[in-house]
Formats: structure tokens, sequence, C-alpha cells
């Protein structure tokens, strides 16, 4: 069937947090190029201003709300600026984030809290905002809830970040099945591109240095084998997702980037095995290996690997 013209926006509004750039500023810029209208929110105000200007001067409809996520205030502020200006509020992006990067035994807690609270606790207070205003309207919504690999997976100096990138993935299944009866879908995006963060990783540095420099796409190998693109290509599913053809699916946990497109499985039992009257250590040890355990689970995000290297 061809989609192409259902999956816009026209009528609808949109809040994306942290969307001065990189990611937030690719879908904040899809949201609105497909009829939304946008509120951008960045803790830069010049980067907000920037992000509004360029999207009004294309025809969009755009405002702009400085302030770093987290409190209750900022995520009833966002709505509430939503509302007055446009009317309704219809989906919320949960996208801002920072990265405090540590090994377990050098992280302090400033570090663990600063991530926990812009990436979960962020996502918490904006849902829920968003879910109050959704459900008032008695017409439904989207919960849109930004994920990483990392959370999917564990990586290595990541204790915050994935901690609350799983936390996010786990709320959006509880909140999928809260908000059913609301008409109000909830899903956990996974995405991956080009970012100030991947450009570091060497396996990836040099050939998004060449793309940077001549214009040219990122090779084939990066954007099918690793799922990673730039950032306009994770902006379709954010599109997809806030749009009426989407209103079927919740609850899921969706992986895109580059050429990529993928459902992640969620965490379910893989082996099981029973003992009369219950084990104790002796016959977990026993029989672990043989049974259960015999083809253990594996963790952390796969080391990339460029062809040749």
């Amino acid at each position: 069937m061809n989609l192409s013209n259902r999956v816009e926006l026209s009528g609808k509004v949109a809040v994306v947090t942290g969307s001065g750039r990189g990611l937030g500023l690719a879908y904040v810029r899809a949201l609105a190029a497909a009829g939304a209208a946008v509120v951008v929110n960045d803790v830069d105000p010049g980067a907000v201003d920037q992000a509004v200007a360029a999207i009004t001067e294309t025809g969009g409809r755009a405002i702009g709300v400085t302030a770093a996520v987290g409190e209750t205030d900022t995520a009833e502020l966002l709505v509430s600026r939503a509302v007055e200006s446009f009317g309704r509020l219809d989906v919320m992006v949960t996208n801002a984030g920072i990265l405090r990067d540590r090994v377990l035994w050098k992280m302090t807690d400033d570090d663990f809290d600063a991530v926990i609270k812009v990436h979960l606790r962020a996502t918490f207070t904006c849902a829920r905002a968003a879910a109050v205003q959704m459900r008032a309207q008695g017409e439904g919504g989207r919960l849109v809830l930004i994920a990483s690999p990392a959370g999917q997976r564990g990586n290595f100096g990541q204790t915050n970040y994935a901690a609350a990138k799983a936390g996010i993935a786990a709320m959006s299944r509880t909140w999928a099945m809260e908000l059913a009866r609301s008409a109000i879908t909830v899903n956990a995006v996974v995405p991956v591109a080009a970012t100030e963060m991947t450009k570091t990783i060497p396996a990836f540095a040099p050939a998004i240095e060449a793309a940077e420099r001549t214009g040219s796409p990122l090779p084939a190998w990066m954007r099918k084998d690793e799922g990673l693109g730039t950032v306009e290509d994770v902006a379709g599913l954010i599109t997809f997702l806030a749009s009426d053809v989407s209103g079927d699916i919740t609850g899921q946990a969706i992986g895109i980037g580059g050429d990529r497109l993928a459902l992640w499985a969620h965490p379910t039992e893989k082996a099981v095995a029973f003992a009369d009257g219950g084990w104790s250590a002796e016959s977990i040890a026993e029989r672990w290996h043989g049974e259960v355990g015999a083809e253990p689970e594996t963790y952390g995000i796969p080391a990339p690997t460029a062809p040749g290297a």
C-alpha cells in the first residue's frame, strides 16, 4: 500500500526535547516538514533560535523554549507553551541527553545523577506532563522515547547512560499498557547516527570525516553492516511514529540507522529447567552449564571493524 500521502502531520503539535542540534534538530525539522507545529527545546538559546528560524524561514511553524529538562516545572512549561501557541499537544519526543562516561570505580555520584536526571527523570517528567494533556484532549497521542544500543546491551564506561536508556525502554512498555485505553502509543527508538560521540570511535572516524569533507555518503559497510548513517536517516522513523499511520504500534523498541531498520526483542526467558522441591546452590552448580546456562547471552555493543582493518 502506498502510504506516501498519509504519513504527514498537518494539524499536529509536537515537542522535541534537546532539539537544538544533532539528532534532536533532525527530528524537529522532519516533523515540521511533515506539517507539524513544533516546540524546539535546548539549553543553548542560540541553538534554539537558529532551529526556530530555520523552520519558520521554510514555512514551518515553530517556537522555542530554552530550559534544562529533568524538573517537573520544565516539562509542564514545554506542554503549556505548546498548548498556548498551537492549541494542543499530539507528540512528545524525549531526546535530550548528556554523557558523563567513566568506568564504575571512577564514576562519581554527580556523574551518575546528572545523566540519570537528563535522560531518565526528564523522560518521566516530560512523558507524564504530555500524557496528562493528551488524556484531557481525549484524542490520543504519541510518546516517542529515545533509547540507545547501550541500554539494550550495555557499553563500557557508561554505567549511568546504559542504566538510563534501559530504564527508558522499560518505561515505554509500562506506559504502553497504562495509556492504551487513551489511544496514546508509546515506543522507544534506538538510533545510531554519525554524531559528535560516534565520531570519536576509531573505526568510524576516518569514514565520517571523509564524508563530511567531501559531501559524499557514508560507505555501504557502515550504513548496512553497522547500521550507522546521518542524523537525517533516523528522522523518518520519528515522523512515522508521530503519525496516524502508526496508531497500532505501541510498546516496541525500534532501531534505525543508515540503511537498517530493526525491531529489538524484549527480554524473555531463554532457557528453563526444573527441580522437584526447588533449587539448592549445589544442584544449580551441577546442572547450570549443561542446561540453563549452556548458551549464555552476549553483552556489550560489538566493536565495529572497518573492512580491511
